[in-house]
């Protein structure tokens, strides 16, 4: 092929939006010699929706906003000792947010519901599935940043745009009235209709420690509650705790 061919192909690729036609070199070595220009057209526009695909999911785990990586493959199932793994693997279908549930753990500390969480997410990500992860912490202050920033409304429409959303770690921090309002309002404002995850150290009955209405929590509770898998991640044996012990063990 001549330079000026090379060229336009490179140009007309880049105007068109399918850069991976610039690989077609390549596709013709993969060729065998009895195909013809339709399966080399179909390998180029298969390499091309692969690569979209792939630049898709990086972009939706990007914009999820993970703290890090944490997978299904690297957690240790042995330590569950009230839910099984089959159930996690049932949940990591995410047939969950298709149908519109959520998920809340409850468990002692250092036991995995955050790793579980992110893994889910990831799972969420993968299958080209809008997430966004926030700890309680960060998502109430973000309310009340946009409440005073005005700009509520925008906030409020990016989190229902979600088809996941994760908060994290409800049960360190106290809310006031503003803020408890403000995460109600999210939660409720999904009810039925998007997908929760919420991790917490807290049992239900404790969650007044957090909120000042009592009314208002017994109606978080119900609307997180409703048609929802609450998985109990108590254990007696945490593996964060298990690893740290190994760590610090003489060699």
């Amino acid at each position: 092929m001549n330079v000026l061919n090379r060229q336009l192909i490179s140009m007309y690729a880049k105007q068109l939006r399918v850069p991976t036609f610039n690989q077609y070199e390549e596709a013709i070595r993969q060729m065998n010699q009895d195909k013809g220009f339709d399966d080399f057209l179909v390998s180029l526009m298969r390499q091309e929706l692969e690569s979209r695909q792939e630049s898709n999911r990086k972009r939706k785990i990007r914009s999820a906003h993970f703290p890090y990586s944490k997978t299904l493959e690297e957690f240790d199932f042995s330590y569950l000792e009230h839910v099984s793994e089959a159930q996690i693997r049932q949940l990591a279908s995410c047939d969950f947010i298709q149908n519109k549930q959520n998920i809340v753990m409850i468990g002692n500390l250092g036991t995995g519901k955050t790793h579980l969480s992110i893994a889910l997410g990831l799972k969420a990500c993968m299958q080209g599935l809008n997430v966004r992860f926030y700890t309680a912490a960060n998502l109430s202050n973000e309310l009340i940043e946009a409440l005073d920033g005005h700009r509520l409304l925008k906030l409020e429409k990016q989190i229902a745009g979600c088809d996941l959303l994760i908060i994290d770690e409800m049960s360190y921090l106290t809310f006031n009235r503003h803020q408890s309002e403000l995460l109600f309002k999210v939660i409720a404002n999904r009810s039925e209709r998007k997908s929760i995850v919420v991790s917490t150290n807290l049992a239900f009955s404790d969650w007044l420690t957090m909120f000042e209405n009592q009314t208002m929590v017994a109606a978080m509770i119900d609307r997180l509650t409703y048609r929802s898998f609450v998985l109990n991640m108590n254990s007696s044996k945490p593996y964060r705790a298990a690893f740290a012990a190994q760590s610090s063990s003489p060699v």
